[in-house]
């Protein structure tokens, strides 16, 4: 069996993590700039990092720190382009994106890259998001799944159909594409539905990572059936095993192998020489707290619960959360904040001044840091991180430079690249077509989720969008 290696990727969204971040850099805009993120790509390479991960925003009102201006997708490409090996993550929703329009986007980059690309595949949470494709609500969660699931199987039987053989390029023979080797593929399902001959060839790597974050029971399923990696939040060792146990079994019970489904729980980083300057970088970081309207709907958001419920010096409204009506935008990033608040009977206030985070919040020297990450490696409550850092370029610097040097002399991260593709990094074999079902084969049969799903749902949530 090979060497068990931490894997890291670095969250690239609005060049670093605390909002005050943007306020350190010369010029404040520099998230604007393509270069910058090309110089976040080089940084990490240089740390040997597995992936650039990118999230996307649809929606975003909030101006008031850096925002998801660009599209992941597009960013990839210029960041692929300034790199040579470091993964490239980007995502998109399927709640509003055709299969078609995921398999391409994706192909593309993993061609561009010379197989370095992987899709983060989202579900969407936010009723704004909604509205900038002409719809009013978004469908509730079940069905978002539902056709999220839809998407994923048609996108891997997009991307499997070409044969090994199909690309031919013989100039001698006047042969580019052997034709009989690219059949249609087929797809009829609830949600979505379509006929094509795919465009692209496969890459190196077979065909892209599929990343996902659901953490709701729905989630959870939908990525232990298709995910090779999974983004997740949790803040303590115990939430994190739990988790942790309970995706790679279901990963199991679909059959598939839990070594290749990697668990990332995301890592908010700050470093120092000492404990004292890591705190206080933080500190000045971060600002007072501030316990007013803006700072209580936020949090309002972040945990799904009415804002008219939250009183400052009371612990969170229970009977609220524990009944059928909490219905929170993200069931991962929820949850973690609610069991430290239930765990240490926090009241409102209190969770405003601790900054209480989805994820894990380490401040401190190299080696503070590299303890923790290692006793959540060893104890598997991770296969790795998706790391957050402070402040751009420097909080990205001391990771590569000092972080990384410190969990290779542990002998838990990689001393050198060993693959050129992301699947190489994340220590997956390669997709062939034989390896999967025939991907040609016409109609789709729903899974049993799916057809739940769509028992206790309209088939066509949004009229004329789901199957155009």
């Amino acid at each position: 069996m090979a060497e068990r290696l931490l894997h890291l990727n670095v969250n690239g969204n609005g060049l670093a993590k605390p909002p005050n971040s943007w306020r350190r850099s010369d010029p404040p805009t520099w998230f604007l700039d393509v270069a910058r993120w090309e110089q976040l790509g080089r940084i990490a390479e240089r740390g040997l990092l597995d992936a650039v991960f990118l999230a996307d925003h649809l929606g975003a009102t909030d101006f008031s720190k850096p925002w998801h201006a660009f599209d992941p997708f597009m960013l990839q490409t210029a960041v692929a382009r300034a790199t040579s090996h470091i993964g490239l993550v980007a995502t998109l929703s399927a709640t509003f994106y055709q299969p078609w329009d995921v398999a391409r986007r994706a192909a593309t980059l993993d061609l561009a890259s010379g197989g370095r690309a992987a899709v983060n595949i989202v579900t969407s949470g936010e009723d704004a998001a909604a509205a900038l494709y002409g719809r009013g609500t978004l469908p509730e969660r079940d069905v978002r799944y539902a056709r999220a699931e839809e998407v994923l199987i048609a996108v891997k039987r997009l991307w499997d159909s070409w044969d090994q053989g199909a690309l031919v390029a013989d100039p001698a023979a006047g042969e580019l594409v052997k034709d009989s080797l690219v059949p249609t593929v087929d797809y009829d399902g609830t949600h979505v539905g379509f006929t094509a001959r795919f465009q692209f060839p496969r890459s190196v790597q077979g065909r892209p990572v599929i990343v996902q974050a659901g953490a709701s029971p729905r989630g959870i399923d939908l990525a232990a059936q298709h995910a090779d990696a999974v983004f997740c939040a949790v803040n303590t060792i115990p939430t994190a095993q739990e988790f942790y146990r309970t995706l790679k079994a279901r990963a199991a019970a679909h059959g598939r192998d839990p070594d290749e489904l990697l668990i990332l729980p995301g890592l908010n980083i700050t470093l120092g020489g000492t404990e004292a300057e890591a705190r206080a970088r933080r500190a000045d970081l971060d600002g007072p707290a501030v316990v007013n309207a803006a700072s209580l709907g936020a949090l309002s958001a972040q945990l799904g619960v009415p804002v008219d419920l939250l009183a400052v010096d009371r612990t969170l409204p229970w009977d609220f959360i524990d009944s059928h009506e909490w219905r929170p935008r993200s069931v991962g990033a929820a949850t973690s904040v609610l069991s430290v608040a239930r765990r240490e009977n926090l009241t409102v206030r209190q969770l405003l001044e601790r900054r209480a985070h989805a994820q894990n919040a380490l401040v401190g020297t190299p080696e503070q840091v590299a303890d923790e990450m290692e006793a959540w490696f060893t104890q598997q409550a991770a296969d790795g991180f998706n790391i957050n850092f402070d402040i751009f370029p420097s909080g990205l610097e001391q990771v590569s430079d000092h972080l990384v040097p410190e969990l290779q002399r542990r002998g838990i991260f990689r001393r050198e690249y060993t693959s050129t593709t992301l699947r190489g990094h994340y220590g997956l074999p390669p997709l062939s077509r034989e390896a999967r079902p025939g991907p040609g084969a016409g109609a789709t049969v729903a899974s049993p989720a799916t057809a739940a799903a769509a028992a206790t749902a309209p088939a066509h949530v949004w009229p004329g969008d789901l199957r155009a």
